[in-house]
Protein backbone atom coordinates (compact mmCIF):
# COMPACT_ATOMS: atom_id res chain seq x y z
CA UNK A 1 0.00 0.00 0.00
CA UNK A 2 2.72 2.51 1.21
CA UNK A 3 4.92 2.04 -2.32
CA UNK A 4 1.64 2.59 -4.86
CA UNK A 5 0.97 5.83 -3.08
CA UNK A 6 4.77 6.93 -3.33
CA UNK A 7 4.53 5.96 -6.64
CA UNK A 8 1.21 8.35 -7.43
CA UNK A 9 1.72 11.39 -9.36
CA UNK A 10 1.18 14.62 -6.56
CA UNK A 11 -1.27 16.46 -6.85
CA UNK A 12 -2.31 18.31 -3.56
CA UNK A 13 -2.00 21.53 -3.45
CA UNK A 14 0.76 21.88 -1.51
CA UNK A 15 3.77 23.43 -3.61
CA UNK A 16 5.93 20.38 -5.53
CA UNK A 17 8.88 20.71 -3.71
CA UNK A 18 7.43 20.23 -0.37
CA UNK A 19 4.87 17.25 -1.47
CA UNK A 20 7.81 15.71 -2.99
CA UNK A 21 10.17 16.54 0.28
CA UNK A 22 7.53 14.76 2.31
CA UNK A 23 7.30 11.79 -0.73
CA UNK A 24 11.15 11.16 -0.18
CA UNK A 25 11.20 11.01 3.39
CA UNK A 26 7.89 8.46 3.53
CA UNK A 27 10.25 6.59 0.61
CA UNK A 28 13.24 6.21 3.28
CA UNK A 29 11.11 4.97 5.77
CA UNK A 30 8.78 2.43 3.91
CA UNK A 31 11.94 1.07 1.63
CA UNK A 32 14.17 0.69 5.29
CA UNK A 33 17.15 2.66 4.07
CA UNK A 34 19.64 3.23 6.87
CA UNK A 35 22.03 5.72 8.05
CA UNK A 36 25.09 4.97 5.04
CA UNK A 37 22.64 3.42 2.82
CA UNK A 38 22.25 5.55 -1.09
CA UNK A 39 19.49 7.10 -2.56
CA UNK A 40 18.36 6.02 -5.60
CA UNK A 41 19.45 7.94 -8.79
CA UNK A 42 17.79 11.36 -9.85
CA UNK A 43 16.72 9.39 -13.15
CA UNK A 44 15.11 6.58 -10.73
CA UNK A 45 13.09 9.19 -9.12
CA UNK A 46 12.05 10.93 -11.96
CA UNK A 47 10.54 8.16 -12.91
CA UNK A 48 9.24 7.07 -10.11
CA UNK A 49 7.33 10.08 -8.80
CA UNK A 50 6.56 11.14 -12.78
CA UNK A 51 8.16 14.87 -11.80
CA UNK A 52 10.86 16.92 -13.67
CA UNK A 53 14.53 16.70 -12.73
CA UNK A 54 14.76 20.09 -11.60
CA UNK A 55 11.61 19.71 -8.97
CA UNK A 56 13.67 16.85 -7.48
CA UNK A 57 16.10 18.49 -7.07
CA UNK A 58 14.94 20.98 -5.09
CA UNK A 59 12.80 18.60 -2.99
CA UNK A 60 16.51 16.50 -2.08
CA UNK A 61 17.38 20.34 -1.09
CA UNK A 62 15.14 20.76 1.20
CA UNK A 63 15.51 16.84 2.32
CA UNK A 64 19.64 17.89 2.68
CA UNK A 65 18.46 21.19 4.70
CA UNK A 66 16.71 19.11 7.28
CA UNK A 67 19.44 16.77 7.79
CA UNK A 68 18.01 13.68 6.76
CA UNK A 69 20.52 13.18 3.34
CA UNK A 70 23.90 14.18 2.36
CA UNK A 71 25.73 14.85 -0.77
CA UNK A 72 29.32 13.22 -1.84
CA UNK A 73 29.98 14.18 -4.70
CA UNK A 74 30.79 11.90 -7.54
CA UNK A 75 29.09 9.01 -5.52
CA UNK A 76 25.43 9.90 -4.67
CA UNK A 77 23.23 10.87 -2.07
CA UNK A 78 23.36 9.12 1.00
CA UNK A 79 21.00 8.79 4.08
CA UNK A 80 22.29 10.21 7.31
CA UNK A 81 21.86 9.42 10.83
CA UNK A 82 19.62 12.02 11.62
CA UNK A 83 16.61 9.66 9.31
CA UNK A 84 16.82 7.64 12.51
CA UNK A 85 15.08 10.30 14.51
CA UNK A 86 11.68 10.13 13.76
CA UNK A 87 9.66 13.11 15.13
CA UNK A 88 5.68 13.57 14.78
CA UNK A 89 5.79 17.35 14.24
CA UNK A 90 9.49 18.67 14.07
CA UNK A 91 9.36 22.85 14.96
CA UNK A 92 12.35 23.21 12.57
CA UNK A 93 9.96 22.86 9.68
CA UNK A 94 9.06 25.91 7.49
CA UNK A 95 6.10 25.63 5.95
CA UNK A 96 2.60 27.40 5.15
CA UNK A 97 -0.32 27.57 8.42
CA UNK A 98 -2.80 25.56 5.55
CA UNK A 99 -0.22 22.74 5.22
CA UNK A 100 0.86 22.70 8.99
CA UNK A 101 -2.92 22.89 9.47
CA UNK A 102 -3.63 19.92 7.11
CA UNK A 103 -1.19 17.56 9.06
CA UNK A 104 -3.33 17.91 12.29
CA UNK A 105 -6.50 16.98 10.03
CA UNK A 106 -7.62 20.60 10.19
CA UNK A 107 -9.18 22.03 6.89
CA UNK A 108 -8.97 25.54 7.82
CA UNK A 109 -10.74 28.48 6.95
CA UNK A 110 -9.31 32.34 7.10
CA UNK A 111 -11.42 35.50 8.72
CA UNK A 112 -10.06 38.82 8.62
CA UNK A 113 -10.27 40.76 11.27
CA UNK A 114 -8.45 43.86 10.09
CA UNK A 115 -6.24 45.25 7.09
CA UNK A 116 -4.44 48.34 7.81
CA UNK A 117 -1.11 50.42 6.38
CA UNK A 118 0.47 51.90 9.05
CA UNK A 119 3.67 53.46 10.32
CA UNK A 120 5.62 50.04 11.77
CA UNK A 121 6.40 50.10 15.64
CA UNK A 122 10.20 49.91 16.47
CA UNK A 123 10.55 45.99 16.73
CA UNK A 124 8.58 45.48 13.42
CA UNK A 125 10.98 48.58 11.82
CA UNK A 126 13.91 46.38 13.02
CA UNK A 127 12.59 42.69 12.16
CA UNK A 128 11.96 43.79 8.57
CA UNK A 129 14.77 45.95 8.27
CA UNK A 130 12.78 48.98 7.16
CA UNK A 131 13.84 52.75 6.92
CA UNK A 132 12.69 55.43 8.43
CA UNK A 133 8.82 56.92 6.80
CA UNK A 134 8.18 53.02 4.98
CA UNK A 135 5.23 51.65 6.24
CA UNK A 136 3.94 47.89 6.53
CA UNK A 137 0.57 46.23 5.95
CA UNK A 138 -0.65 44.44 9.15
CA UNK A 139 -2.51 41.47 9.19
CA UNK A 140 -4.84 40.85 11.81
CA UNK A 141 -6.61 37.08 10.95
CA UNK A 142 -8.69 34.04 12.95
CA UNK A 143 -7.89 30.69 11.18
CA UNK A 144 -10.89 28.50 11.82
CA UNK A 145 -11.81 24.94 11.65
CA UNK A 146 -15.49 25.34 11.21
CA UNK A 147 -16.96 27.36 13.69
CA UNK A 148 -14.06 26.69 16.22
CA UNK A 149 -10.62 29.40 16.33
CA UNK A 150 -7.44 27.32 16.08
CA UNK A 151 -5.43 30.00 15.95
CA UNK A 152 -5.12 34.29 16.34
CA UNK A 153 -2.19 35.46 13.70
CA UNK A 154 -0.77 39.35 13.03
CA UNK A 155 1.28 39.43 9.74
CA UNK A 156 3.73 42.36 8.93
CA UNK A 157 4.63 43.22 5.05
CA UNK A 158 6.23 46.14 3.91
CA UNK A 159 3.84 48.02 2.16
CA UNK A 160 6.90 48.49 -0.69
CA UNK A 161 6.57 44.45 -1.91
CA UNK A 162 2.10 45.00 -2.30
CA UNK A 163 1.95 47.89 -3.99
CA UNK A 164 -1.82 47.61 -5.42
CA UNK A 165 -4.96 48.99 -3.42
CA UNK A 166 -5.40 46.70 -0.40
CA UNK A 167 -9.85 46.85 -0.47
CA UNK A 168 -8.53 45.00 -4.21
CA UNK A 169 -6.99 42.12 -2.53
CA UNK A 170 -8.70 38.82 -0.94
CA UNK A 171 -6.92 38.76 2.57
CA UNK A 172 -8.65 35.53 3.29
CA UNK A 173 -6.52 33.75 0.91
CA UNK A 174 -2.83 32.38 1.54
CA UNK A 175 -0.46 35.12 2.14
CA UNK A 176 2.28 33.15 0.75
CA UNK A 177 1.12 32.62 -2.62
CA UNK A 178 0.21 36.63 -2.71
CA UNK A 179 3.73 37.13 -1.85
CA UNK A 180 4.79 34.55 -4.70
CA UNK A 181 2.58 36.66 -7.04
CA UNK A 182 4.29 39.71 -6.55
CA UNK A 183 7.97 37.49 -6.32
CA UNK A 184 8.73 37.61 -2.72
CA UNK A 185 7.35 34.15 -1.43
CA UNK A 186 8.95 33.13 2.09
CA UNK A 187 11.55 30.11 1.60
CA UNK A 188 12.81 30.33 5.95
CA UNK A 189 12.46 31.92 8.93
CA UNK A 190 14.35 32.42 12.12
CA UNK A 191 11.50 32.44 15.25
CA UNK A 192 11.14 31.95 18.73
CA UNK A 193 8.47 29.92 20.59
CA UNK A 194 6.76 30.86 23.79
CA UNK A 195 3.96 29.45 25.98
CA UNK A 196 1.56 32.12 26.93
CA UNK A 197 -2.24 33.55 26.73
CA UNK A 198 -3.91 35.48 24.31
CA UNK A 199 -3.26 39.28 25.25
CA UNK A 200 -6.55 40.54 26.96
CA UNK A 201 -7.21 42.88 24.72
CA UNK A 202 -7.33 40.76 21.37
CA UNK A 203 -9.68 38.39 23.69
CA UNK A 204 -12.23 40.39 24.89
CA UNK A 205 -12.23 42.47 21.36
CA UNK A 206 -12.96 39.21 19.22
CA UNK A 207 -14.80 36.86 22.20
CA UNK A 208 -11.45 35.00 22.26
CA UNK A 209 -11.88 34.10 26.08
CA UNK A 210 -11.97 30.32 25.75
CA UNK A 211 -9.22 30.03 23.91
CA UNK A 212 -7.05 28.90 26.58
CA UNK A 213 -3.09 28.78 26.81
CA UNK A 214 -1.12 29.17 23.35
CA UNK A 215 2.03 28.40 21.80
CA UNK A 216 3.32 31.57 19.83
CA UNK A 217 5.41 31.15 17.66
CA UNK A 218 6.94 34.54 16.40
CA UNK A 219 9.10 34.45 12.72
CA UNK A 220 10.69 36.55 10.68
CA UNK A 221 10.39 35.17 7.48
CA UNK A 222 12.47 35.79 4.09
CA UNK A 223 12.75 35.13 0.38
CA UNK A 224 14.96 33.19 -1.51
CA UNK A 225 17.57 36.78 -1.65
CA UNK A 226 17.51 36.76 1.88
CA UNK A 227 14.95 39.53 1.87
CA UNK A 228 12.67 39.74 4.84
CA UNK A 229 8.99 39.42 3.58
CA UNK A 230 6.97 39.00 6.69
CA UNK A 231 6.94 40.09 10.42
CA UNK A 232 4.07 37.44 11.90
CA UNK A 233 3.29 36.64 15.79
CA UNK A 234 0.77 33.18 15.77
CA UNK A 235 -0.74 32.01 18.64
CA UNK A 236 -1.46 28.09 18.19
CA UNK A 237 -4.23 27.06 20.59
CA UNK A 238 -2.31 24.96 23.00
CA UNK A 239 -5.49 21.94 23.23
CA UNK A 240 -5.10 21.46 19.23
CA UNK A 241 -1.74 21.92 18.47
CA UNK A 242 1.78 19.99 19.44
CA UNK A 243 5.26 20.23 17.91
CA UNK A 244 8.37 18.02 18.50
CA UNK A 245 12.40 18.65 17.53
CA UNK A 246 15.32 16.45 17.45
CA UNK A 247 18.31 17.62 19.69
CA UNK A 248 21.83 16.80 18.00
Amino acid sequence: MGTRILDEPLRDARTLAVQLRDRLADLIRTEGLKPGDRLPTEAQLTQRFHISRPALREALKLLEQDGLISVTHGLGRFVTASSAVQVDRPITVFESVTDMSRHYGYETANKVLSITEEAPDPVVRQQLRLGEGEHVIRLERLRLHGDEPLMYSLDYVPRSLIPARLYDIDWSGSLLSLLEQHRHRPRMSAASVSAVMLPEDVAQRHDLRGFGPALLITETCFDAAGTPVVFAAVYHRGSRFSFSLARK
